[in-house]
């Protein structure tokens, strides 16, 4: 089978729902956008010669609805030739999208093939807008369809994760990102137009846009004070609040993947290549721990040793479930989310993989670190794992 090869890997800032730089900006706008500008950024590539995109999306529905991976590439320009797919896998979305991309070069069914993610929690709520749980068997097993913040309680309260380290946790969280934004750490960031509408002297609103450079929940000020003055956010009686948990954000990332000789054939010098990705089940009820299972079950895979992995993007859904996963799989904390997490940048949901994908090879070539591991745990009761290789 052949490599699958990342040659671009971009995103754009992540920004709070509802409240952010993005809340009038539709999906379908943000993702044609990245699509736009990771074809830009890859000399010698016009859209013609991408063959599909795979893109992830948690609900696709309404704005993000009616295959926003075939009509975002239609809004940016690709040619009618060129196909697209929306994927869902939840909070794999992306890195799920970006797998079954590598998958179509690494089998030969195509040469170019672009793997992203969006999701616009503003105007796609949670659950999206019309949820309708199954009657039956909602009695048989309501836990399937439990609240992710009931799922991080449990986690909390089963393995023993207190709420000063998971507000520890999140303050670290802020505190990387707020240097990494200082230090203008974030190379992966494609400064993005976003909407906004201005009131006019005649009671009509204008469209108006502007630009957003950085993600805009990161907290600087964040202190350990703050954080315990929270009051939990899902159980009277809880650990997991506002602050110890994910930020629900808008967002959209996109990655290039293509075979060797393409490549070679193009002159682009590849960044990376995927190696291995797998997935697992856990108990629904607690979905958190899915990284768990699926970092030892990656490097089973692969044959290697956690001591090889020299960076690892695990998506912090909330602080109960990231430390246990990390306490349990026994990584180095200092390997993991060296620039902050989703506590202070963001879980836009479908498009999370793919935005830590484009985190994890730029924090790569940072570092020069040979292999990288990206995980996140998923609604209903999953957990998902890559491996990435830096090229020489």
């Amino acid at each position: 089978m052949r490599d699958a090869y990342i040659v671009t890997s971009v995103r754009t800032p992540g920004c709070r729902r509802g409240k952010g730089a993005f809340k009038d900006t539709r999906p379908d706008d943000l993702l044609s956008f990245i699509l736009n500008a990771v074809v830009e950024k890859t000399p010698n590539l016009e859209k013609k010669d991408v063959e599909d995109l795979m893109i992830g999306c948690s609900f696709p529905e309404a704005e993000q609805g009616l295959n926003i991976g075939r009509i975002a590439a239609q809004i940016a320009g690709f040619p009618d030739e060129v196909s697209g797919a929306t994927v869902n896998r939840f909070c794999s979305s992306g890195l799920e999208a970006i797998a079954l991309a590598s998958l179509r070069v690494m089998s030969g069914w195509s040469d170019i093939v672009i793997g992203g993610g969006i999701e616009s929690m503003t105007f796609v709520p949670m659950g999206g807008n019309l949820p309708r749980p199954h009657p039956e068997h909602t009695k048989k097993q309501a836990d399937l369809y439990c609240s992710m913040g009931i799922t991080a309680e449990n986690v909390a309260n089963r393995y023993n994760i207190s709420r000063k380290d998971q507000d520890e946790f999140a303050y670290n969280s802020q505190m990387k990102a707020s240097e990494a934004l200082s230090k203008k750490l974030y190379k992966e960031i494609v400064p993005t137009p976003a909407a906004k509408f201005v009131l006019q002297k005649d009671g009509t609103y204008k469209k108006e846009t502007f630009l957003v450079e950085n993600d805009d929940g990161i907290r600087p000020d964040t202190t350990m004070e703050g954080l315990t003055k929270l009051r939990p956010a899902f159980a009277a009686a809880g650990s997991v609040t506002a602050g110890n948990s994910s930020q629900t954000t808008d967002g959209a990332a996109a990655t290039i993947i293509m075979s060797g000789e393409k490549a070679k054939a193009l002159g682009l010098k590849p960044i990376a290549k995927l190696k291995y990705y797998t997935t697992v089940g856990c108990r629904p009820d607690e979905m958190g721990v899915g990284p768990k299972y699926a970092i030892p079950k990656l490097m089973k895979l692969a044959g290697m040793d956690l001591k090889e992995i020299g960076l690892f993007e695990l998506n912090e859904a909330f602080a109960s479930q990231a430390l246990y996963c990390i306490k349990e799989v026994g990584l180095d904390m200092a390997k993991v989310n060296i620039h902050g997490g989703a506590i202070a940048l963001g879980h836009p949901l479908g498009c999370t993989g793919a935005k830590l994908c484009a985190t994890l090879i730029s924090n790569m070539k940072e570092k020069g670190v040979k292999y990288g591991v990206e995980s996140m745990c998923i609604g209903g009761g999953m957990g998902a794992a890559a491996l990435f290789e830096l090229c020489e």
